[in-house]
């Protein structure tokens, strides 16, 4: 991975005219947000093509390789399909997603509206991914991996890229982290000028406990974001790259999670997903302590939800 590999896939996916959106970065003072530091800055991606920053990794993988007449295939907790099933659509191919059963029924619903033929099978996504690699063998469908392909990890890194064109480097970004494959092409983008922070929730722990065995581990994943942050085992790309670029791995509890996700919708009528609120919830736990004058920069990454949940 590169920037230049960013840079590239920001190119591509600029000349697919009419799907990547260019998503706002909201600039408040931390005080709006009752939290600490100088100034925050919500990157507003849940308003991104089919609702989450997957839309830029899905549509450059497709782009950057022919497909066959099967189409794409891919297995996700819901957001890597949809929006693989938003490019597929973009472009006139079949799409074929594999999902867990934890996957929620909206997005599963929201897969069908797309077009995608949807496999609900397994506990989890890894069964689902065995799942659907079986069936890729039988197929040749081209394959979008959730988080662990270079051009998922470079579509991922031009949200990075588009922060710092429209508001410059950030002191630091707070990300979730599921696979990794977003914290990978953000902390590649900004490399050592910006301290880039990954968090995950307490009961899907995939970097933290590999940061604690020296290696990817496999680890048991549940709670409030298991449906977006549902990867058992770090990705091989993510866990060079983190490794190489981000020094902290922080963990919250999902009573946390929750809080700050009402939060967003309660004060700034902001929708978003379990998954895309780990970074106000680290600021208004104290799990992360910016300066007084930090500008912090917090990804809403997805907002793939029923919106009955945030009643």
């Amino acid at each position: 991975m590169s920037r230049a590999e960013i840079d590239a896939a920001m190119q591509r996916l600029r000349a697919q005219p009419g799907f990547l959106l260019e998503t706002p970065l909201w600039k408040l003072p931390a005080s709006a947000l009752g939290v600490p530091g100088g100034e925050v800055w919500l990157k507003l991606e849940q308003l991104q093509v089919a609702g989450s920053f997957k839309a830029r990794g899905m549509m450059n993988r497709l782009l950057a390789n022919p497909i066959p007449a099967s189409g794409v295939i891919v297995a996700s907790g819901g957001n890597a399909g949809i929006a693989t099933a938003a490019a597929a659509k973009a472009l006139g191919v079949k799409c074929e997603v594999f999902v867990p059963t934890i996957s929620s029924p909206a997005k599963q619903a929201r897969l069908r509206e797309l077009g995608a033929e949807v496999v609900v099978t397994g506990a989890a996504y890894s069964e689902a991914l065995q799942a659907c690699l079986a069936r890729q063998q039988q197929t040749g469908a081209l394959l979008t991996h959730a988080y662990d392909q270079p051009e998922v990890v470079a579509g991922a890194g031009t949200l990075a890229l588009e922060i710092e064109a429209q508001g410059g480097v950030p002191d630091s970004v707070l990300v979730s982290v599921g696979g990794g494959g977003l914290i990978a092409g953000i902390a590649d983008w900004f490399g050592p000028r910006a301290r880039v922070v990954a968090l995950e929730p307490e009961l899907a722990p995939t970097l933290f406990r590999a940061r604690q065995a020296g290696e990817p581990v496999d680890v048991a994943v549940s709670g409030i974001a298991a449906d977006s942050l549902g990867a058992k085992r770090i990705g091989a790309i993510a866990w060079e790259l983190t490794q190489r670029h981000v020094k902290d791995a922080l963990l919250l509890p999902d009573d946390a999670i929750r809080q700050a996700q009402l939060t967003l919708w309660r004060q700034f009528k902001l929708a978003v997903e379990p998954a895309a609120a780990l970074g106000l919830a680290a600021l208004q736990s104290g799990a992360y302590r910016p300066r007084a004058d930090e500008k912090v920069c917090l990804v809403l990454c997805g907002a793939n939800m029923d919106p009955a949940t945030l009643s």
